[in-house]
């Protein structure tokens, strides 16, 4: 086998259909830019464009759109090699309309059902997977079978060897929730926390790092509090737990007794959208550099920054460089 991955995540992939026209409704905007997209992906993307050699496990249509990806991905620097289509299945696409500073709502075309949910577990290089310096898996991933069944194989068969990031990722629609065809809303769904609670618990058995919002750490956890949230998630097992808190910054908390508590990094936001993806693979970069917490939240912070104020999501993740360049100017 190659040298070690330092990161292989697992999870979605797609094309972004973002607006060029920001503050305009889907039904008045006339053009469009097309990206690479899916949050495991663009974690992927965000870490490569740090300096790190990454991985993205997934599946794509046998179309244009999913031919399309497989180049994005190169360009910048990812392994394709375990990106595979599904006969039958399109490409999923994503569409978002884009209001700043905080609404930005998504609409999801992954039916009759998303490529990336069709991951196999027969089909994992297993070896590889276990051999990562880190890996990343989603909530998303847990939501339908096959990808459910893959996903815990391959944290079994990883074993807690590494860091195993769990990117708790509440995606309501996919579970039945609002927006799916259940019924069960609200703002996210408490039919649908309930399905997805004992699957979440079952992959945290096998993560050392939890990472996620208060309302995705709600679904693990049934608790709301930050600090609660982060303490619980010890509970279950993790070593570290990480707690995006929006406008209050993020709470990290070290199972050793270490906790870092950064407030966000104010700048003018064009599209939300990819921040947590670029937190997400400068969290991966940190953690493979050895970072204490707070300079590694700090650096999170501001790669999410970054994105937040560009249009894009994967090709608006920052260089080491503009991370510094930013940091430095604050």
């Amino acid at each position: 086998m190659t040298e070690p991955y330092d990161l292989i995540t697992m999870g979605r992939i797609g094309v972004d259909i973002y607006p060029l026209q920001t503050g305009v409704p889907l039904a008045q905007v006339e053009t469009f830019g097309k990206f690479l997209g899916g949050s495991a992906t663009n974690v992927a993307v965000a870490a490569a464009r740090l300096g790190r050699r990454t991985a993205v496990i997934s599946r794509t249509g046998r179309d244009p759109f999913g031919d399309y990806l497989h180049q994005a991905l190169r360009d910048f620097g990812v392994d394709d090699r375990w990106v595979t289509p599904v006969a039958g299945l399109p490409t999923p696409v994503t569409f978002c309309e884009i209001f700043p500073p905080d609404d930005f709502p998504l609409y999801f075309y992954r039916r009759p059902k998303a490529p990336d949910l069709a991951i196999r577990p027969e089909e994992l290089d297993l070896a590889a997977v276990a051999a990562a310096r880190i890996f990343w898996i989603t909530g998303t991933g847990l939501c339908e079978e096959p990808s459910r069944a893959a996903t815990l194989a391959a944290l079994e068969a990883r074993d807690r060897r590494g860091t195993t990031v769990f990117d708790l990722d509440w995606r309501p629609m996919f579970w039945g929730g609002e927006g799916g065809a259940s019924g069960a809303g609200g703002a996210t769904g408490a039919a649908a926390r309930a399905a997805a609670r004992p699957y979440y618990e079952a992959a945290l058995r096998h993560a050392t790092v939890a990472v996620g919002n208060v309302d995705e750490a709600e679904v693990a956890t049934g608790l709301r509090d930050p600090k609660a949230c982060a303490e619980a998630l010890l509970d279950r097992g993790v070593e570290l737990a990480v707690i995006k808190q929006g406008p209050k910054g993020v709470l990290a908390v070290h199972r050793d007794g270490r906790s870092a508590e950064v407030p966000p990094t104010p700048v003018e936001v064009v599209n939300g959208l990819g921040a947590g993806d670029a937190f997400g693979g400068s969290l991966c970069h940190g953690l493979l550099a050895g970072w204490e917490l707070e300079p590694t939240m700090r650096h999170a912070n501001a790669a999410g920054a970054i994105v937040a104020s560009r249009l894009a999501c994967s090709s608006a993740m920052p260089t080491a460089a503009e991370v510094e360049e930013f940091l430095a100017a604050r």
